[in-house]
């Protein structure tokens, strides 16, 4: 296993653009699988009003991960942070030219802005099973 720099770690949400928005609502944790896109050192996502933009009102603490997994490695990425709704004109135009559409057919028309607090990541090299003498 290698831990991934900062630097690292943002190069791999780049070039990835599926992730999971975990929330705590009452200590009741949420997973919300949602494409988003990195840019400018802060992650984006599309949604519509529901469970995950009431949740994110309440408490706009989350966490955010994302993963792959290559022929000869793995990799994680965990993002801490706030999140919010973008709110001004300027903020959802420029959003609204970055390559995020909604992978399926809804309408999704409020941007949320995920400012990271902690990047975390690492990177596993893929292999045989272990023999029994290694366990």
């Amino acid at each position: 296993m290698q831990n991934l720099s900062e630097e690292e770690c943002w190069n791999v949400l780049l070039s990835a653009s599926l992730g999971r928005l975990a929330v705590a609502v009452g200590g009741i944790p949420d997973i919300f699988p949602v494409n988003f896109v990195a840019a400018d050192r802060h992650l984006l996502f599309r949604t519509a009003s529901g469970t995950k933009l009431i949740e994110l009102t309440v408490n706009n603490r989350v966490a955010f991960e994302t993963d792959g997994v290559g022929r000869d490695d793995a990799w994680s990425v965990v993002v801490h942070g706030t999140a919010r709704a973008l709110d001004t004109q300027r903020e959802i135009d420029d959003a609204a030219a970055l390559p995020l559409r909604p992978l399926i057919p809804t309408v999704k028309p409020v941007f949320v802005e995920i400012v990271p607090e902690s990047i975390t990541g690492r990177r596993f090299s893929l292999g045989p099973e272990p023999t029994a003498a290694l366990l």
